[in-house]
């Protein structure tokens, strides 16, 4: 590709490829082969083994790397391979402090199964920075966030809080999965890695399970690629084809489903049954105008509280929605996070948190919104 800098569309398509060099073709091969001849003894042609190296998952691990601003994109099996690759970075007897409103895998990885490898745990409600504070202790060498959160889409303050990691020795992860390359860039925010699970947006097809971290630092990408490599959770060469394929289109995907979220959650603000809405693009959000500053769109992403028992009858009623746990494909999908996505959260801090069995999620898709209005509107009046 030319030095010249491109904008971001075009990176989209164009970042991490070039035609493949035997025949010319636009499309990046699906390399399925889990092995390469050498040339001699320790002497290969830069690949010598497919856990190691592959062609179609280099490519997209530099058009992701690319999207985030970022100099490494090392990409995995899925999102939670990805963290946990991460937090094995943490030595034992280190110390985690993690957003508490996070996917329920994540608070289940942090809080219950990395204890188990000597790594310790705190999560905390990253909105405020004094708790976060406090929770730094002096073996504390990750801070990991969401933003916004799952669920409840709250924002966090990355410039905030990568101060206070730095602070303390640390280094800040955020997850972006909700928000996408196209929203927001954590790096440029200060934060030192970046993970997806590139299952949800990035792909957008609902048809591939994968997950990747960006780095900026050396050393600190050689580390991970040095654990995926003694752990094992890289992804297939057709998986990565299909993130590969679904990052060609993103920003026309993000385009709509930013329009579509907010279409939606005004509509929903306003509608019969519902308590409260939770989407950073209303005005009404808390940390909106925090949201506005680090963000340039708020995505698909929508949960609202409703009255007494709705959310169960609303799931139910519901036709263009699926209900699905879960999110970020060109389709749009419903859960309740209380028996789905959270439900390995201890009680007391999804109750804490406000997630309850009164609350649903929205993934907004790319459909004609008011067709999903329409299907909203005749659900909740039923």
């Amino acid at each position: 590709m030319p030095d010249t800098p491109h904008r971001f569309a075009t990176r989209c398509v164009h970042a991490g490829q070039e035609p493949e060099p035997v025949t010319g073709a636009v499309s990046a091969p699906i390399f399925q082969t889990s092995t390469y001849v050498l040339e001699a003894p320790g002497q290969d042609k830069g690949y010598e083994y497919a856990r190691l190296h592959n062609p179609t998952r280099e490519a997209a691990e530099a058009n992701i790397a690319d999207l985030e601003n970022g100099g490494h994109g090392i990409a995995f099996s899925s999102g939670l391979a990805s963290l946990d690759c991460l937090a094995k970075t943490v030595a034992a007897g280190g110390h985690v402090v993690s957003e508490s409103n996070v996917y329920g895998g994540t608070y289940k990885l942090f809080a219950e199964l990395l204890p188990r490898a000597g790594i310790q745990c705190t999560v905390v409600d990253c909105q405020d920075l004094a708790a976060v504070r406090r929770a730094m202790l002096p073996e504390t060498k990750l801070l990991h966030i969401e933003t916004p959160t799952n669920p409840m889409l709250r924002v966090a303050d990355v410039a905030a809080l990568a101060a206070v990691a730095h602070e303390n020795g640390a280094i800040l992860c955020v997850d972006n999965t909700f928000a996408s390359p196209v929203n927001q860039n954590p790096l440029d925010l200060g934060a030192d890695v970046v993970m997806h699970s590139a299952t949800k947006y990035l792909n957008g097809h609902s048809d591939v399970l994968a997950g990747v971290l960006v780095a900026n630092d050396d050393a600190l990408a050689e580390e991970l690629r040095v654990m995926r490599k003694s752990t094992g959770p890289v992804p297939g060469p057709m998986d990565c084809w299909l993130v590969l394929r679904g990052a060609k289109t993103l920003h026309v995907r993000m385009q709509r489903h930013n329009e579509n979220g907010q279409r939606v959650a005004e509509f929903l603000e306003t509608a019969a049954g519902v308590r409260a809405v939770h989407y950073p693009g209303l005005p009404s959000h808390p940390q909106h105008e925090l949201a506005a500053r680090q963000m340039r769109g708020f995505s698909g992403m929508v949960s609202v509280r409703l009255d007494g028992d709705a959310a169960a009858r609303l799931v139910q009623r519901l036709r263009l929605f699926k209900l699905a746990t879960s999110l970020g494909g060109v389709e749009s999908m419903i859960s309740v996070p209380v028996v789905m996505t959270h439900d390995a959260i201890p009680e007391e801090l999804r109750l804490r948190d406000g997630i309850t069995d009164d609350l649903v999620r929205l993934s907004v898709g790319i459909e004609d919104a008011r067709d999903l209005i329409a299907d909203l509107r005749q659900a909740l009046g039923a």
